[in-house]
């Protein structure tokens, strides 16, 4: 049951990381309105990619440790 629960967690924020940089709320956050280095650096396209490839990344892993758990055999 835990492991469900974490696999569940890592798909949610793996979804939460391939969406949110295109999203307006990546354009309108606390951080970005303080620098406009910062502002430069976070709506740079390829900082944006580079979130979403890990939030790929992320829900390939969790999708894998999924697959795992139901390929599993139980032990006698």
């Amino acid at each position: 049951m835990r492991r469900l629960l974490i696999i569940a967690v890592l798909i949610e924020l793996g979804l939460l990381l391939i969406v949110v940089p295109w999203s307006a709320y990546w354009d309108r956050n606390y951080f970005v309105q303080i620098s406009p280095l910062v502002r430069a650096f976070v709506t740079n396209n390829y900082v944006r990619g580079a979130v979403t490839g890990l939030g790929a990344v992320n829900v390939l892993a969790a999708l894998a440790d999924l697959a795992m758990l139901v390929r599993r055999r139980p032990v006698p």
